[in-house]
């Protein structure tokens, strides 16, 4: 069955885009490939995916074009979605990490939600399924 293996975020530097996701998010990272042309194929996925679960692949920008759009790849919207079975415990422990939330955590009848950015300013949703 097809499935969504990996989103491409355009970062600004592979080390620190790894040591966000890593550290602060608490994602693992699956590969760190050198491409031989100064690139390299780097994917974090968050932790306890398989191969079928979506990852994300850290692509450096190039150009001043793909620069342009770091951080700004869904226009100001939540564009990622990170979902957990401890909202309490992964809020706090992000927040202890310094991510920054932009809200309060809400309790809707979805789910417990807050919005927090990631290093480059795109916009995330932390989210506990009801």
């Amino acid at each position: 069955m097809p499935h969504i293996a990996l989103v491409t975020l355009v970062v600004r530097d592979y080390d620190d885009a790894i040591a966000f996701y890593t550290d602060a998010l608490g994602f693992e990272l699956a590969e760190d490939t050198d491409r031989g042309d100064g690139s390299r194929w780097v994917v974090v996925r968050p932790p306890g995916s398989t191969d079928g679960g979506a990852g994300l692949l850290l692509a450096r920008a190039k150009d001043d074009a793909q620069l342009a759009r770091v951080g700004g790849q869904t226009g100001g919207r939540v564009g990622f979605f990170l979902h957990t079975e401890d909202f309490a415990r992964d809020h706090a422990r992000m927040t202890a990490a310094g991510v920054r939330f932009l809200e309060e955590p809400r309790h809707e009848p979805y789910g417990s939600v807050a919005v927090f950015e990631d290093l480059y300013g795109n916009r995330w949703d932390l989210l506990q399924p009801a």
